[in-house]
């Protein structure tokens, strides 16, 4: 599930990554995309082992 999760915070997301952003200058809804991003990441890979 946290898989197929990922992938589509791929594509549907923005990577913050990418536009540079600067974390302690982000709103509070890029901090929450930032927050899901990584939950959803690491429960995938978690998965994996």
């Amino acid at each position: 599930m946290y898989k197929m999760l990922a992938k589509l915070n791929k594509f549907m997301l923005p990577s913050f990554t990418r536009q540079q952003l600067d974390l302690s200058k982000a709103k509070k809804w890029q901090m929450a995309i930032i927050g899901w991003r990584y939950y959803v990441t690491t429960r995938s890979l978690e998965i994996k082992k």
